[in-house]
């Protein structure tokens, strides 16, 4: 039986892995009645008492293609704003959505922010809560020791765009703007962590010219 959504930041909750996404996390902002999910949890009974409780959802952000799950579905129940970058709008063609190509503001404190490589329209919702977060799906992901690292992998869309938009997100934040990392998946190596503090110092940390010849995992 899956576990019940867990907080892991001041009014962030990170939901159990969903098979419908390959093992994907979804997060939710409790924020002012105007909550944010980020990508598609399981449709159980369990998760939808949670978002009842905590106020429903205001908009489902989607990350990535691969973490559509059933957006369609849980928008209709939820009543929710489903916002998924231009590319990948295409794919839920049984709902209205709201597109956006680089940056879009759902609120005065949370931004998408278009990422590609991963996918043509991976992206992630920066929430300037908590010293600033960064939800990054699969953009960013924890590596062995924890750390968020792009990975080269067989699905990768555009390995070097990813890394342009690594560096991107360098650019744009600093270490008083992006404290927190809360990946999309592979959260086993936080090891009970839950998130990844010092968000941009990881970023910064990063050697990009050595992951441009990062050999292609399986």
């Amino acid at each position: 039986m899956p576990k019940p959504p867990q907080a892991v930041l001041d009014a962030v909750f990170a939901f159990s892995p969903n098979r419908d996404t390959l093992g994907a996390t979804s997060y939710l902002i409790v924020e002012n009645n105007a909550n944010i999910l980020i990508d598609t949890p399981a449709i159980d009974k369990e998760n939808l008492e949670f978002l009842q409780q905590h106020g429903g959802v205001r908009w489902l952000f989607i990350t990535h293609r691969g973490a559509i799950g059933k957006a369609a579905e849980l928008s209709k129940i939820q009543g929710c704003e489903v916002v998924i970058q231009e590319q990948e709008a295409y794919l839920l063609p049984e709902i209205a959505v709201t597109k956006f190509e680089k940056e879009l503001a759902l609120n005065p404190k949370a931004t998408a922010i278009w990422t590609p490589g991963y996918s043509p329209g991976s992206s992630c919702l920066y929430w300037s809560g908590c010293g600033g977060v960064l939800f990054t799906g699969r953009h960013l992901l924890p590596d062995k020791h924890g750390k968020p690292v792009p990975l080269r992998t067989s699905k990768t869309f555009h390995w070097w765009r990813q890394l342009r938009s690594v560096e991107l997100l360098r650019e744009k934040f600093t270490a008083d703007t992006l404290n927190y990392i809360l990946p999309g998946a592979n959260i086993g190596f936080l090891r009970g962590k839950k998130v990844i503090d010092r968000g941009w110092e990881c970023l910064a940390s990063l050697d990009l010219q050595a992951l441009r010849q990062a050999p292609v995992l399986l």
